[in-house]
């Protein structure tokens, strides 16, 4: 099932059935998941209500998690986050309906632009009567529509607590009050970035030494609204290497600028048999990436 906190009428007051529906009934989309956690965190985080679950006595801390992701049009992408949960003595981490998982959100803590979880609830070991190390992990799935183009870049991290204490989130006489709730952001962090592509043909082949060679590629980058990859901007830097049949360090040649629609193409002269291949540092929203190097053999 998806770790998510799902709105349900339930004896007239929301209820969070977050990491407790049973796997057959939480095919929901990315969306519907963002839309329902938003409507959890809205309504139980920051108010006090009289129907809202109480406040868990339940911190994380030491959240960690890969600098990067690299998210392309399809694929699922996970990564694995480990934390520490620090709870009181009298709250059960071992419980069957007790349930943690961490959390990535994009923009402002209280009122997010996105965010992303995992498709299974963290495991914890405890490390002393009040602490535990746990492991969880981000599963991002693009195909789901769960990305716009404009959630590249910075995420914060941040990790949810629910002790249903015997609660059933599907039965009518589901007492909200009585589920413990921890919401906590502003863990850690890391950039959600734009898979990237990068080709390149080096041409004629063979060519004699000293002759003009034309090398020639395009750079692409994942468009998470269609599902394609497309040209980045004109005007993106590129560096052409070469390496030398027989060795295996690439050295730069020189540095270009990517045309309309990603579009690259320079010529360099021709002097021994090696491999030609365009480089790209990335942006912020947009992963590095480097070509694969085309053989060019000189005669």
């Amino acid at each position: 099932m998806r770790i998510r906190a799902t709105v349900a009428a339930v004896t007239g007051a929301l209820a969070l059935s977050a990491f407790a529906v049973p796997a057959a009934q939480a095919a929901d989309s990315g969306s519907a998941n963002r839309a329902d956690i938003a409507k959890i965190r809205a309504q139980f985080g920051k108010d006090a209500r009289a129907d809202a679950p109480y406040d868990l006595d339940v911190t994380f801390s030491d959240f960690k998690i890969a600098k990067t992701l690299k998210v392309g049009t399809t694929a699922p992408v996970s990564t694995t986050v480990t934390y520490t949960m620090t709870h009181a003595a009298d709250v059960d981490i071992e419980a069957e309906d007790f349930q943690t998982g961490p959390y990535l959100y994009k923009g402002s803590y209280t009122s997010p632009d996105n965010m992303l979880f995992g498709t299974k609830p963290a495991t914890c070991a405890a490390t002393s009567a009040t602490t535990a190390a746990c492991t969880g992990k981000i599963d991002v799935l693009p195909a789901e529509g769960e990305l716009g183009n404009s959630d590249a870049g910075s995420w914060k991290g941040a990790a949810l607590g629910l002790a249903q204490n015997g609660q059933d989130p599907l039965a009518e006489n589901y007492d909200i009050t009585k589920v413990g709730y921890a919401d906590q952001g502003g863990l850690g962090g890391t950039t959600v970035q734009r898979a990237s592509k990068l080709t390149v043909d080096a041409s004629p082949e063979p060519v004699q030494k000293g002759k003009t060679l034309t090398v020639t590629g395009k750079l692409t980058r994942a468009n998470w609204e269609t599902e394609k990859y497309v040209g980045l901007p004109s005007g993106q830097k590129v560096v052409l290497q070469f390496r030398k049949a027989g060795t295996s360090a690439y050295t730069n040649v020189k540095g270009i600028q990517t045309a309309t629609g990603g579009a690259l193409k320079t010529t360099v002269t021709a002097s021994e048999d090696g491999y030609y291949r365009f480089t790209y540092a990335g942006i912020t929203s947009t992963a590095p990436v480097s070509a694969a190097g085309d053989f060019v053999d000189v005669q």
